[in-house]
């Protein structure tokens, strides 16, 4: 899934050690859609790519991210955990001139012309 917006809040890295003696590292921002009724929405970056993607309050960004959900205790707990974020220009600038494959609402041109060129292309029914 995706989702693009602004990052209005990044919060400090957390680490630690899990029970199994493995480190971890984790990242948390609230990233706010720019829709006539803007959302706000949690997510995160764990492990590696805590390094991989810093995002600087700010940053207008497409974020790509699972929703993960787990039981503890009896109650339910959900996560957007994020796997990529691309800052606004960055997809743009990558994309060959006259591509219209980089945004999925470009269209190639119409043709100037659609009238039928005479009687002859007529269908008898």
């Amino acid at each position: 899934m995706e989702i693009t917006g602004k990052i209005i809040i990044a919060l400090p890295e957390m680490s630690g050690t899990s029970k199994a003696g493995n480190a971890w590292k984790k990242r948390e921002y609230v990233l706010e859609t720019q829709e006539t009724y803007p959302k706000k929405v949690f997510f995160n970056f764990f492990g590696d790519r805590v390094d991989q993607y810093p995002l600087n309050v700010g940053d207008e960004v497409t974020v790509s991210f699972d929703i993960d959900s787990r039981e503890f205790n009896g109650r339910w707990y959900t996560d957007i955990r994020a796997w990529k974020a691309e800052k606004a220009g960055v997809g743009a600038a990558a994309a060959p001139a006259g591509s219209s494959a980089a945004f999925p609402g470009d269209f190639p041109p119409a043709p100037a012309d659609l009238t039928p060129a005479g009687p002859a292309d007529d269908l008898p029914f």
